[in-house]
């Protein structure tokens, strides 16, 4: 079975809905998020390519009633309080949206942990662990909207990126009003 992993999508509706289809393109049909929807309309790319959901609030997650009704509804998916541990091809996967949140011991105890937060990708082990950032599927911070996905058969990890003009137009038009910003300071 593969899966999506994804977080950090702070209302990018054009990169999160891209992201979709390329992991529906790979047969993906359940993304693990890891949380920073942001707001309930960041849900609907998930609605509109049927994309089931499983994932965790992060600490920029504003209307979280609104998201939560959004993802009950029309995503067919579930999401909850940070950490939240679920069970998928016999292993047992854990989503947190910082890591800090999850106690050694329950990272520990899991086959895969999902993460956001740092919006950095990572892939690497603590224990039996396999722990996971996709890094951030808005690509405000860094320029590069990415998600993974994850074989549970192989345990193997494989990273998308959103590169070339219409993602890095973005990030220069982002840089330019935080210049703004700064300068007005």
């Amino acid at each position: 079975m593969r899966v999506g992993v994804m977080a950090d999508s702070h209302d990018r509706v054009p990169a999160i809905e891209e992201l979709l289809r390329r992991m529906s393109a790979a047969g993906v049909g359940l993304v693990l998020h890891a949380g920073d929807y942001c707001s309930p309309f960041a849900l609907n790319p998930f609605r509109d390519l049927n994309m089931a959901l499983a994932g965790v609030f992060g600490n920029n997650d504003g209307d979280r009633e609104g998201i939560k009704a959004i993802a009950a509804v029309g995503v067919g998916g579930e999401l909850y309080d940070s950490p939240h541990s679920v069970e998928l091809e016999g292993k047992r996967l854990l989503i947190v949206h910082e890591m800090s949140e999850a106690a050694v011991h329950s990272v520990e105890h899991h086959r895969v942990v999902v993460h956001g937060y740092t919006h950095r990708r990572e892939v690497r082990t603590r224990g039996g662990a396999l722990i996971i950032n996709p890094g951030e599927a808005c690509g405000w911070l860094f320029g590069t909207p990415s998600a993974a996905i994850l074989d549970l058969d192989t345990m193997e990890v494989e990273f998308i990126e959103l590169t070339g003009p219409p993602w890095q137009e973005s990030r220069r038009a982002s840089e330019a009003a935080q210049g703004r910003t700064e300068a007005r300071g």
